[in-house]
């Protein structure tokens, strides 16, 4: 039976209560779909939902063949290896034993002898070079997710769940991710906001609070049907509120003549004109008259009120969020940052050696590199997180650095304590204005950062960074679009482009490089250590 996901009348509510999902309707089949919509839509919920994680509120999930889910490993413990995303590091310590001679003639039997070269191809297909046995707090992020995509196929599953699968990775690594699922003969859903992978899918699904709808083809044919859509949608808005503008004024002219004519019977009984009996029995007629008149109209402006409302819910309005940056103040060929001869790296193992860099007004600096050659252990050590090797850094600016797990943030702090925290002279009016900026309004600056998907908390950061008053002299930015659905990353390069300080930014997203205007960049070749400027 070919391998399908089918999802009927499936709703689900959030712990703190937020309804996502309400009867939600949608089928996945054996082909590549991308599923795309906005920060905090639920797309990651959608896919611990199909995988069983999660249970839903109501509504039916059904899966034909074997799953298998990409997990994000943000904090391994140091005992974890690459054997454990496997699964088999009992297998590969029988294996030992037997070579050592001390394995039962049971365990002989149960001895899988191909298993580590299986495990080595599979770790090649992703252009990764590690052993079964390398602990994952050694990988780089984007080593560890291509080693966790290596152990999702390895069991050949039916269907992938892929959840921001080229997250943290090098031209490389996101082109192995490429082949894989090109040469994916099973079903895969791929929650994405790279452009170029999505390119490639089957179908894309967008998800929003109004549901699920399907378009067949890659991203491409996607935003054009969905541009058809909007404009047609738009048009069906403009012609219900007009519609709506005539039924009210209409009503108002109604209302004012019933007025007028109540006035003069008014005026006409008063004179003596006519019998009192007479006069009471008009006006009374004319009293139903204006009420079967009022109630009517109330009902036409009702009717055209509803099909207004309907009309909005057809379109949803997503504004993005705001990035108006004030001035940091920099002059320029000001000192920012000088590093003199670092050598940088973990355990006593360098992983950056002799790098002498200096910066100078609002110079935008990318730090490049493959994954594993040292991009975030080098930040970490400009930032005085990680203490260098040999040589020193000499910072002379104010600075904020924003990391790929946001780190800055409390977790269990709301995003309105964790902006007071980091910037404790703001008002309450500026931070919750700054925070409304970032599509943080009222209530929803009271979610805790634990509460929030991967794309808010790092909406969060980016507001709790560039949302202050008084902007830091100098950011660094550490893979600062991951999980950013691609209207919020364009939105942040509109506000970076207007930022007049030093940017430091480690980034593989080529597009967002060039949107920023990055005019220097310093290559890290791994082989040895050393950087190239350019």
């Amino acid at each position: 039976m070919p391998a399908s996901i089918t999802l009927s009348g499936l709703s689900y509510s959030t712990p703190d209560g937020r309804l996502l999902f309400d009867n939600l309707n949608i089928a996945f089949g054996a082909e590549r779909t991308g599923l795309v919509g906005r920060n905090g839509v639920g797309k990651s919920t959608l896919l611990r939902l199909i995988a069983g994680e999660l249970s839903p509120r109501s509504g039916t999930i059904t899966v034909s063949g074997h799953l298998a889910v990409l997990r994000q490993i943000v904090a391994p413990p140091p005992e974890m290896t690459v054997a454990d995303l496997y699964g088999v590091r009992g297998a590969l310590a029988l294996l030992e034993r037997a070579e050592a001679g001390e394995a039962s003639l049971s365990e002989l039997a149960e001895a899988d002898w191909t298993l580590p070269s299986r495990m080595e191809a599979s770790l090649a297909r992703l252009d990764l070079a590690a052993q079964p046995d390398t602990p994952l707090v050694t990988l780089s992020g984007g080593q560890m997710t291509r080693a966790a995509l290596a152990a999702l196929t390895f069991g050949e599953p039916d269907v992938l769940l892929l959840d921001e699968p080229t997250n943290n990775l090098d031209h490389d690594g996101r082109r192995a991710v490429s082949d894989l699922l090109g040469n994916w003969r099973g079903g895969a859903v791929v929650i994405s906001h790279d452009r170029q992978l999505l390119e490639a899918m089957d179908g894309i699904v967008e998800l929003t609070s109004l549901g699920a709808n399907r378009y067949g083809g890659g991203w491409s044919a996607y935003r054009a049907r969905k541009a058809i859509e909007l404009a047609a949608a738009r048009h069906d808005l403009d012609d219900a509120e007009r519609q709506l503008g005539d039924e009210r004024r209409t009503a108002q002219a109604q209302a004012e003549r019933q007025a007028r004519r109540a006035g003069a019977g008014a005026r006409k009984a008063a004179k003596g004109d006519m019998p009192k009996i007479m006069a009471g029995g008009l006006e009374r007629k004319a009293e139903e008259t204006r009420a079967a008149d009022a109630r009517l109209a109330e009902r036409r402006v009702t009717s055209a009120h509803s099909a207004v409302d309907d009309a909005r819910r057809k379109l949803e309005i997503l504004v993005p969020f705001s990035v108006s940056l004030p001035s940091s103040g920099l002059v320029a060929d000001r000192l920012v940052l000088r590093l003199d001869r670092i050598t940088v790296g973990h355990d006593g193992q360098a992983l950056v050696r002799d790098l002498s860099l200096e910066v100078r007004g609002p110079e935008r600096i990318a730090i490049a590199g493959p994954n594993g050659s040292g991009k975030t252990t080098l930040l970490r050590a400009i930032t005085g997180d990680l203490a260098p090797l040999s040589g020193a850094v000499d910072r002379r600016v104010d600075f904020a650095f924003l990391d790929q797990r946001v780190s800055l943030l409390d977790a269990a702090l709301t995003i309105r304590d964790n902006y007071r925290r980091l910037d404790p002279d703001s008002s309450e009016e500026a931070c919750r204005a700054s925070l409304a900026r970032f599509k943080f309004r009222a209530d929803a600056a009271l979610r805790t950062v634990d509460s929030l998907s991967g794309g808010e908390r790092l909406r969060a950061g980016l507001a709790c960074v560039l949302g202050r008053a008084r902007l830091p002299q100098l950011l660094i930015l550490d893979e600062p679009t991951n999980h950013l659905d691609v209207e919020s990353i364009e939105t942040v390069e509109a506000g970076l482009r207007a930022y007049d300080g030093s940017l430091l930014v480690v980034s593989h997203d080529e597009a967002f490089l060039d949107a920023i205007d990055i005019g220097r960049r310093v290559d890290l070749a791994i082989a040895t250590g050393k950087p190239r400027f350019g």
